[in-house]
Parts: structure tokens; sequence; C-alpha cells
């Protein structure tokens, strides 16, 4: 039997409207992973911890401030610092599309706007982090 996927939720920055994040940390959950939810407002520092102490495959960053261009490369930044380049990063929220390659450069493995369907986000990540 194959190990039971850990996915972090996380809410960085100053953005205060988790409802997006309550709908993947329960569809996720639905769909056999385990899940942590790390509440609002987040720092990077403050997601890297508890994604070192959880000891988590994935992080699925919930961010609506416009703010990703910031945050999420200290996400990314020191998850690898922190030894978890292994440690796959999706997010979810208001991504302009101009913004969407640039991200995945910086090893964001995908990118869910709204009216994303769940199913396809679990699907996804299971896909991403399964797959090596």
């Amino acid at each position: 039997m194959s190990k039971r996927l850990r996915i972090l939720i996380a809410k960085p920055g100053l953005d205060g409207h988790d409802r997006g994040a309550k709908v993947i940390a329960r569809a996720l959950r639905d769909a056999g992973m385990e899940v942590i939810y790390t509440g609002l407002r987040q720092t990077p520092e403050m997601i890297v911890e508890s994604a070192l102490q959880e000891d988590v495959d994935g992080v699925g960053l919930s961010i609506l401030s416009g703010a990703h261009m910031t945050l999420v490369p200290r996400v990314l930044n020191g998850l690898r610092e922190a030894g978890l380049e292994h440690v796959k990063v999706f997010l979810g929220g208001i991504i302009p599309d101009e913004d969407v390659p640039r991200l995945k450069e910086l090893g964001v493995v995908g990118i869910f706007g709204p009216g994303a369907n769940t199913h396809e986000i679990a699907e996804f990540v299971r896909q991403q982090l399964t797959e090596d």
C-alpha cells in the first residue's frame, strides 16, 4: 500500500479570504489525502516551517491579494533552503495569465483559478506527487 499524500494548504500574506483554500482542503481530503491547513495571514517563513514540521509532499498556496510574485518566490526559496526541494508547490487564486510562465519557471507545478474543478485539481495533485 502506498503512503498517504500529505498536503499543506496555506494562505500567505494579508489576504483574509480563505473560502477557496478550505474548499480545496476538503476536496483533497475527500480524495484520500491528508491535509494540513495553516489558516490565514501566514508568512513565507511560517509556511516553510510548517512544511518542514509536517513532512509534507506538497504545498498549495491560495493567493487573492495580488502579491503572488513576491510571496511565491519566497516560499519556493525557503523550501529549497530547508532541504525541501522535493516538495511540489501549486497555486490557487487570482493569478494573471502573464505571470503564469514566470511562476512555472520558478518551480510552481500547477496554477488553478476561480471555477477550477476540484476533482481535476485533486487528480492533478495526486499525479504530480506520485510521479518519479
